[in-house]
């Protein structure tokens, strides 16, 4: 389903493909986690463990946007719409340990009678991370584009584990089927990146002619979905770019409703370096900043949030009412 020339790319991208269609990338703060050099955001305001999420993706090279910010090969792209013979959902997650436990192999460590040690990771972590309890479904590509995707989160959720769905938006369709099939992930996050359909239409370059139209939809059903599940509103700030119109966020936040919003500076990664340079990169100070412009767009509608945690490193803070709700239950499993 995917080209070898692609696939030749992917593998250089440190991409591991899985089965036909998606892929697992080992995430930077796993590899932190295990060799006790830090954890990623997420598990700082949720909980999870960096170093037993399994970073993956059902649909590689699919999505309807071209977006700026994207750390992927744009030119990688297969369209907009995942058809022909997929892959089951427990196909990809048996698929996916798999490969996650083999790139994992360069981090065991070995006795050192046998041969010099040049690993620092923590074995009792090592051993943990064989079998990843999260699944992180963003990575690359729109996993939404995948026809089975409430499957594949149901199979997950059926083995005691969490998911974390990132969506563009622009399938609601598919993110009401979820809510209706009860296939909704731990944690649902929709991406909003600009305040106005015109700056959306030059941040995203998306194939959907009614894209803005699609994503304001998906923000009024999620606001239906949130005694059902975790919702996150999620933001990703460029410097001199869609750090504007504070108070056209708070209303989209509003028509949304999430359980918590996640605000995060971008970062200039990947091929995301073509297209938008360090310049770019906000400080974390300037992403605090911007988030406490919004809480007070949103007071003036008349909703009280505050900044519930921040992680410095990745310049993300996360706004919300209670920071009781940040970790997550095993209920909510």
């Amino acid at each position: 389903m995917i080209p070898e020339k692609r696939k030749r790319v992917l593998k250089k991208q440190h991409y591991e493909i899985v089965g036909k269609h998606s892929a697992v990338q080992i995430c930077r703060w796993t590899k932190k986690s295990l060799k006790n050099e830090g954890v990623c955001y997420k598990e700082k305001f949720y909980g999870i463990k960096s170093h037993l999420c399994c970073q993956m993706t059902p649909s590689v090279v699919w999505c309807p946007n071209k977006c700026l910010h994207c750390w992927r090969d744009l030119k990688l792209t297969l369209g907009s719409e995942l058809k022909g013979k997929i892959d089951s959902p427990n196909e990809i997650i048996n698929c996916c340990i798999k490969v996650q436990r083999k790139l994992l192999l360069g981090f065991k460590r070995v006795p050192l009678s046998k041969k010099k040690q040049l690993s620092k990771a923590n074995m009792k972590k090592w051993e943990e991370a064989q079998e990843p309890m999260q699944f992180a479904i963003s990575l690359s590509g729109e996993p939404t584009t995948y026809e089975k995707i409430g499957e594949l989160i149901q199979e997950i959720r059926r083995r005691g584990k969490t998911s974390f769905l990132v969506t563009n938006g622009l399938y609601p369709e598919k993110v009401k089927e979820l809510g209706k099939k009860n296939q909704l992930p731990t944690q649902l996050y929709v991406s909003v990146n600009t305040p106005n359909k015109k700056l959306y239409d030059k941040f995203h370059r998306s194939s959907k002619k009614d894209a803005w139209e699609r994503l304001n939809k998906t923000l009024e059903i999620i606001s239906k979905l949130k005694e059902k599940t975790r919702t996150v509103f999620r933001m990703n700030l460029v410097k001199d770019l869609n750090m504007i119109e504070p108070e056209n966020y708070a209303k989209m936040i509003k028509k949304a409703n999430p359980l918590f919003i996640e605000i995060k500076g971008f970062m200039s990664v990947g091929s995301a370096r073509e297209r938008l340079g360090y310049d770019k990169m906000p400080l974390h100070e300037e992403v605090i900043e911007f988030a406490k412009t919004i809480m007070k767009e949103l007071k003036k509608i008349r909703i009280n949030v505050r900044i519930l945690d921040e992680h410095y490193f990745s310049r993300a803070v996360v706004l919300g009412k209670n920071k009781e709700d940040l970790k997550i239950k095993k209920s909510e499993i």
